[in-house]
């Protein structure tokens, strides 16, 4: 009878120590803690874009509103009618218009 008694306590005992193993809080290790990285604002661009030098990568990553076609199609452009002459003639290239050239003048520069 002894030992029944002895081998309920240790059972519930068992018990309560699993139970209270499984809803305690779940603490992550040191070691699997990513590190978090925070995304800054970038600085802003002191040298401007050349569109008579600046190649299609170059135009669709810096220019707002521009993306692979269009920057190709200035390129193209200028590579049919030479240089630009102005800023303003951006608005010639098939694509580009009023809004997206006004969101990018302080961007653009011609040599």
């Amino acid at each position: 009878m002894r030992t029944g008694y002895f081998y309920s306590l240790i059972f519930a005992f068992l018990t309560s120590a699993s139970i209270a193993a499984i809803a305690g809080p779940v603490v992550p290790s040191e070691s699997s803690r990513a590190p978090v990285v925070m995304d800054v604002a970038k600085p802003a661009q002191s040298a401007k874009i050349d569109l008579n030098g600046a190649d299609a990568a170059t135009l669709q990553k810096e220019l707002a509103g521009v993306g692979e076609a269009k920057a190709q199609a200035i390129v193209a452009y200028r590579d049919t009618n030479g240089p630009f002459s102005s800023v303003d003639e951006l608005l010639e290239v098939k694509g580009i218009g009023k809004a997206i050239l006004d969101r990018n003048r302080d961007k653009l520069e011609v040599n």
